[in-house]
């Protein structure tokens, strides 16, 4: 049949929905509101004959729960049938015997004229007495209770019920301790289990967020900002921060990332040394007067040092690859001071420069020791082609026993007007690579908040997917005043 001869069902004269959060204009022939699914068809009056008045049911008055038997640990039973209620039309509802003990015996013939009588519905029955003996003995545990009922249930075992002292629940708090924070040892999901010591809840299972899964620090006008991401189990980056003086009392600020590598054995491990390494080396130097750019060099010596020591000191193995990869990690560092910018790296972990007027351009600092820039030197591919390749992430150089030889790369700069470096691993640039990108997804005021700057550029990489660690370390650059000198 056509559209216009389909028999269509009876209007319900309603111009609107009838429900009172709605109320959106209705078609006459639609048997549900559009926006909120109303049934508009409960309006239509019914036919004659037909009338269902609607009736107020009063709630019911529910008797209270019987009480509770001392040392039990519930309430003493309470059947259906003891229960008053009433059918629709507000009448009592009959009382019928519950079977509790078995199957119901057939009644005597001269029983079976005498009626039943019903307690009243408005009045509880009174639970019977406990007996002065006690409680009836329990089985022993997995024995089967025969007799309540039509099912078969398994005796409770009280043994199995363990009382829990509240006063040993969980750890005590330490003196002046926050109320709202979990004491230490302390469960941060359910705040009553102890940690065991592969960090996991022994009450409800679940595993404490490590120390290094998010880490911050701010020191004077650097500030530096490392987070696990969302799809690594841990975080293999880490950072060193250190705030020192030139002999003539210059102030120097040192920035100093590595990224561990995660198909080698420890790459946790071979960050932390790596960064603690390479930031006390050159925090030594330069009061020493040893140039920044001279004391950069030793510092990435000095790190790819210590992680080479990781290889010799063995470690507990049980989580080192098949391959067996001795610790390895990359490193990126800088150094600002009065009119000089120092950078150094080893790896992919780069170094940006981000001037704080935006009209100016960016530039990236360091060059990749990787597959891909490999590529690009070589004029096999240009870097759109080489970036997008899956061997794109391969380093050719990092610190660590099997490294091929130790090539530490340094670069000098003075810059011209005042701005942002921006030293970070991978983990960031994945998703600024451009030094475009980096300044468009840096805060305008990341000279006046550097930890503000590195927090948004952290939830920049999250919200682009976070697939690895993300660290990164903010050092404002101030030039020197026209005329004056510099080193």
């Amino acid at each position: 049949m056509r559209m216009d001869q389909k028999p269509q069902p009876p209007s319900h004269g309603l111009a609107a929905c009838p429900n009172p959060e709605c109320a959106e204009p209705v078609d006459p022939r639609d048997r549900y509101c559009g926006a909120c699914g109303y049934d508009l068809s409960a309006t239509v009056e019914p036919p004659g004959g037909q009338d269902r008045p609607t009736m107020p049911i009063a709630a019911p008055v529910w008797p209270e729960a019987p009480p509770r038997d001392p040392g039990s640990l519930s309430t003493l039973t309470q059947h259906p049938g003891e229960l008053p209620g009433t059918d629709s039309g507000g009448r009592d509802l009959p009382t019928v015997p519950v079977r509790t003990d078995g199957p119901v015996a057939a009644p005597e013939p001269s029983a079976a004229s005498a009626p039943v009588a019903a307690p009243a519905p408005s009045a509880p029955p009174t639970p019977a007495p406990t007996p002065e003996a006690g409680p009836e003995p329990v089985p022993p545990s997995g024995e089967t209770v025969r007799g309540g009922g039509d099912f078969e249930l398994a005796a409770p075992d009280p043994r199995a019920a363990v009382r829990v002292d509240p006063a040993t629940a969980a750890p005590a708090a330490a003196p002046g301790a926050d109320p709202g924070e979990p004491a230490e040892g302390t469960c941060v999901a359910c705040r009553a289990g102890r940690v065991d010591g592969d960090g996991y809840c022994e009450n409800c299972g679940h595993a404490q967020p490590r120390e290094r899964d998010h880490m911050e620090r701010e020191l004077g006008t650097v500030a530096a900002v490392s987070d696990r991401g969302l799809r690594h189990h841990r975080n293999e980056d880490s950072f060193a921060l250190t705030e020192t003086s030139l002999p003539d009392g210059r102030p120097a600020t040192v920035a100093i990332v590595c990224d561990g590598v995660s198909s080698a054995h420890r790459p946790d491990e071979a960050s932390a040394a790596a960064a603690r390494a390479a930031g006390a080396v050159i925090g030594e130097a330069l009061p020493r007067g040893t140039h920044p750019q001279q004391a950069m060099h030793e510092a990435i010596v000095a790190a790819a040092e210590a992680v080479t020591a990781l290889a010799r000191t063995g470690g507990d193995g049980a989580d080192a690859p098949p391959g067996g990869n001795s610790p390895a990690c990359t490193i990126v560092g800088s150094v600002v001071t009065d009119g000089l910018l120092v950078v150094g790296w080893v790896g992919d972990s780069r170094a940006y420069w981000v001037p704080d007027d935006r009209t100016a351009p960016a530039a990236r600092l360091t060059e990749d020791d990787s597959w891909a820039a490999q590529m690009v030197k070589a004029g096999l591919m240009n870097e759109a082609q080489a970036y997008a390749d899956e061997r794109a992430h391969a380093i050719t150089g990092w610190l660590g026993a099997d490294a091929y030889e130790l090539e530490p790369h340094t670069a000098a700069f003075k810059p011209d007007r005042p701005g942002v470096v921006v030293v970070c691993t991978d983990g960031l640039w994945n998703y600024a690579e451009a030094a475009e990108a980096m300044a468009g997804a840096l805060p305008a005021d990341a000279a006046l908040r550097p930890l503000h700057a590195a927090r948004v550029l952290v939830g920049h990489a999250l919200d682009g997917g976070g697939h690895d660690n993300i660290t990164v370390a903010l050092t404002p650059f101030t030039p020197p005043p026209a005329g004056a000198g510099s080193s």
